[in-house]
């Protein structure tokens, strides 16, 4: 018979927080490689001798590795374990981290920015591991909100302080040593890792879908593929899209296999749940401002308006400066989520008010970006919201997934934020170079028409994730113990 599960016992209570503890400073590593960089686009670029716009690349390349990643290494999570997992991953960033201080030029530079792209499965994980360990609490859910929360806020306080370092450090560092300094942070949080992290076994069963994987893998590389054509040839080039409408087809073969496969490596069935599908098409659309729209505001912020006719004219010493007052109101959205959450009366309602704090945000931009107090104010706005989104979505898919499948849930809300931010990433790079070429010249900046359209498409993406959610059932986000079935 069913019974009432029981409150959470302090000594589980007191686990849990030694847990936490230790994954903050995994995700003080990950704040670290998500803010080193921004700072300093445009001195990469410099420094590899390619156009800014190109840098754009970078980021979509990572972004479908880790879209890649995210499927299966979260499916390993549940069969093996997620702490195992987790080892895994972070070896794998470290490597690419270290690839990129000694990287030569454009494309080296690019495979070492794609593999360091496996820290993207950190947070999801993460929770994961504070998911199953809040199983018996009674409060699995609420804990598990309030743990991503604090993860979340400490990863948001580690980008200032990366990109903060950064900014001060460009101007007296080689470019190499400047680079080699996140691959230290990360090799040292392996060690983290290692002996502060409890492991579990997995609770799932069967293998890997390596056929599913090899048509996502397919799917997302012609599609990629078609906008690479779109970017070097402009876009009346009808290979491109020929290209892209093939990758539909590739993504509609995926899906139909899926369905059929007992163990998929993306659970479309668990995908288009009533309870699952608002969130992830929320975590696909919020990648496009998130993810896609980073590279773009670090390099309008230092253009310079006297040759341009736009941009803030801020070094890479001030860009930091704003980053960091930016991620100040991503942390506060992350810790305040669960007092948000309580005083608009559920999950559902704060998460719909984060979205329309995201797409007000970027919307300000298209009339307001003449000066660095318009920027401030923009980015606090959609600050706010998105801090709450990124620690809110994971827990939210946790909470919608049967047990076995907490890994590839919240991994899905990554993989699909990571999707959504590659193909935007892959468009921005078009609206924001005039010509077709690789090669960089003086001549060859970014247009404002560029600027605003990749301000106006994060608007949009923000306020349509607004509307999945309200598609969801008020159910899925229920704070409500779940039943345990008795012996």
């Amino acid at each position: 018979m069913s019974t009432t599960a029981r409150p959470a016992a302090p000594t589980a209570v007191k686990g849990l927080a030694a847990i936490v503890g230790f994954l903050v400073l995994v995700e003080f590593a990950s704040g670290i490689l998500q803010g080193y960089y921004t700072p300093i686009y445009p001195q990469i670029a410099e420094h590899l001798s390619i156009h800014e716009g190109d840098t754009n690349w970078f980021e979509a390349a990572q972004l479908i590795v880790s879209a890649l990643c995210i499927p299966l290494l979260a499916r390993l999570g549940d069969l093996i374990g997620h702490k195992k997992v987790l080892l895994i991953s972070t070896a794998v960033t470290a490597l690419g981290s270290w690839w990129l201080a000694f990287a030569p030029g454009f494309t080296s530079f690019l495979v070492g920015w794609a593999i360091q792209g496996a820290y993207v499965v950190w947070l999801p994980l993460e929770i994961a591991i504070i998911h199953r360990r809040t199983r018996d609490s009674g409060r699995q859910e609420l804990l598990t909100r309030r743990g991503a929360a604090i993860l979340v806020g400490s990863l948001e306080l580690a980008v200032i302080v990366g990109a903060l370092t950064s900014g001060l450090l460009v101007d007296s560092l080689d470019m190499n040593v400047l680079l080699a300094l996140p691959a230290v942070v990360v090799t040292a949080v392996f060690f983290v890792i290692l002996v502060g992290i409890e492991q579990a076994p997995g609770d799932d069963t069967g293998g890997i879908d390596w056929g599913g994987l090899g048509l996502i893998t397919v799917a997302l590389g012609v599609l990629m593929g078609g906008l690479v054509w779109l970017r070097l040839d402009g876009g009346g080039n009808v290979l491109g899209w020929l290209t892209i409408l093939v990758s539909f087809a590739v993504f509609a073969a995926f899906w139909r296999f899926e369905q059929r496969h007992p163990e998929p490596i993306v659970d479309v069935r668990l995908f288009s749940s009533s309870a699952q599908w608002p969130v992830q098409l929320t975590a696909f659309l919020f990648g496009v401002p998130v993810l896609g729209g980073q590279i773009p505001l670090s390099t309008y912020a230092q253009a310079d308006p006297a040759v341009r006719g736009y941009g803030l004219g801020a070094d890479s010493a001030f860009i930091s400066t704003l980053i960091g007052l930016y991620v100040v109101t991503l942390a506060i959205g992350a810790f305040t989520l669960p007092l948000t959450t309580r005083l608009l009366g559920g999950v559902r309602r704060a998460l719909v008010v984060a979205c329309c704090l995201v797409g007000v945000g970027y919307l300000l931009w298209l009339p307001f970006h003449d000066h660095t107090w318009q920027a401030l104010v923009n980015m606090a706005i959609a600050g706010l919201g998105s801090g709450a989104l990124v620690a809110a979505l994971p827990a939210a898919a946790a909470a919608a997934a049967p047990p076995e499948r907490t890994g590839i849930a919240t991994g899905m809300t990554n993989g699909t934020k990571t999707v959504g931010g590659a193909i935007a990433s892959a468009i921005f790079a078009i609206a924001l170079t005039a010509t077709g070429s690789l090669e960089a010249t003086a001549k060859k900046v970014a247009p404002l028409s560029g600027y605003l359209t990749v301000w106006a498409v994060c608007a949009g993406a923000s306020f349509l994730a607004a509307l999945a959610l309200l598609a969801a059932p008020k159910h899925a986000f229920s704070d409500a113990p779940r039943a345990t079935v008795g012996p």
